[in-house]
């Protein structure tokens, strides 16, 4: 792994790990430390479900606590009236921020994981022959007819 890394950046490219699972990166030491060390960019989601143990993370990414207090901050406080989850962005250590990122509500519909929503869709696509983008659009354009009345 530590070999790929390196041989990836002397050649101008760039790898690029992700997991839902950040325990799959703390333990292993020989991932940890190829991945970890190797990684100029670091991209976190809501890590709300690590608050308990996140020091260790903060000392395993080397996290300075301003960094640490913008990653727990992800989505503490969102606009209800727009479709939108924030990410963290921190760039080698010295340039990082929570950023908001916003999809089409058709975007939103496609790549949901709220089972309710999926079901919706597919139940609508079932009646409309299978075509899953039609009733998507049909589902985006009612709710945008609901939220404007």
């Amino acid at each position: 792994m530590l070999s790929l890394l390196k041989t990836v950046r002397k050649f101008f490219g760039e790898a690029i790990v992700v997991t839902q699972e950040v325990d799959d990166i703390i333990q292993s030491p020989i991932v940890k430390e190829s991945i970890i060390n190797n990684s100029d960019c670091k991209i976190l989601l809501d890590q709300r479900k690590y608050m308990n143990k996140f020091d260790d993370i903060q000392a395993m990414l080397g996290l300075t606590d301003k960094e640490k207090g913008q990653v727990l901050s992800i989505n503490m406080n969102n606009d209800a009236s727009r479709l939108y989850k924030e990410v963290w962005i921190g760039l080698g250590g010295t340039h990082s921020a929570v950023y908001a990122t916003e999809v089409s509500l058709e975007e939103y519909l496609a790549y949901t994981t709220e089972e309710t929503e999926k079901m919706e869709v597919m139940q609508l696509a079932s009646e409309l022959d299978g075509n899953v983008e039609l009733a998507i659009k049909h589902i985006a354009m009612q709710r945008r007819d609901n939220s404007n009345q």
